[in-house]
């Protein structure tokens, strides 16, 4: 059975004066697909998110989302997106049930505090919720974010580092949550990390960009034999990692 392409990127390019930032880079996502999008520091990676939230204007190329034209139809399109990311803060002032309740009223999500008390239990965070969030520790915060990001029951959800420099028991707690909730509501989730490890746990399918241009891809094991050239059984993708970045 053919799966429905959920978000085709066509030939784009972003250029910040003289610098390339996104080098005429061309991929699809499938319906349900966890897609890893990695590649070092400054390889284009944030930039093409925020242009497929229609938070940055391309230079050239086009992005559908839904089969959808995001440029026409940017408004329609948004109410079945969200998205994360670990630098993403939410309004420092507010509490936890506050801010949820600003952000399920911006999306218009049915029975909204019934969701939110759904996110927060899921997320173990229930016992929290009045509290302030400047008071809440970092990996309170992601865990916050990720309730955001799922208020809506997107189709599709951009995950930026959502769980940078958090310790590994709560990464495989979130991953494990993350797994869970994608594989019942058949969410498409685009997925950046630094952690290779947490790609390998999550990906179905691997985009690797460098200095803005597309340099490999595959799933995990795909990548780590073509790129390593070994006969593995196993994914390396910090190996790979490491050896893209240098190439």
């Amino acid at each position: 059975m053919n799966k429905k392409t959920v978000l085709e990127v066509k030939n784009l390019v972003k250029k910040f004066d003289d610098f390339v930032a996104i080098d005429d880079i061309s991929f699809s996502v499938k319906e349900g697909q966890i897609f890893g999008f990695l590649g070092p520091n400054g390889a284009g990676k944030s930039t093409t998110i925020y242009c497929i939230l229609g938070l940055i204007e391309p230079d050239e190329g086009e992005i559908q989302i839904f089969g959808k034209d995001l440029k026409s139809c940017r408004s329609e399109i948004m109410t079945q997106v969200n998205y994360a990311s670990a630098e993403f803060i939410l309004p420092w002032n507010l509490n936890i049930w506050e801010n949820l309740l600003v952000y399920a009223k911006l999306y218009e999500v049915p029975n909204g505090k019934n969701r939110i008390k759904e996110l927060l239990e899921v997320f173990e965070m229930s016992h929290l919720k009045g509290r302030i969030i400047r008071d809440l520790s970092t990996g309170q915060r992601v865990r916050i974010n990720l309730c955001k990001a799922l208020l809506n029951k997107p189709k599709l959800l951009l995950l930026d580092e959502p769980m940078a420099s958090m310790d590994p028991d709560v990464v495989d707690k979130g991953i494990k949550l993350l797994k869970q909730i994608q594989k019942e509501e058949n969410m498409t989730v685009l997925y950046t990390s630094h952690n290779m490890w947490e790609i390998e746990q999550i990906a179905n399918n691997i985009l690797f960009i460098n200095h803005g241009k597309i340099v490999a891809s595959g799933t995990p094991l795909e990548l780590t034999q073509q790129v390593l050239r070994l006969e593995a059984e196993e994914p390396n993708l910090r190996d790979v990692f490491i050896h893209l970045s240098r190439s």
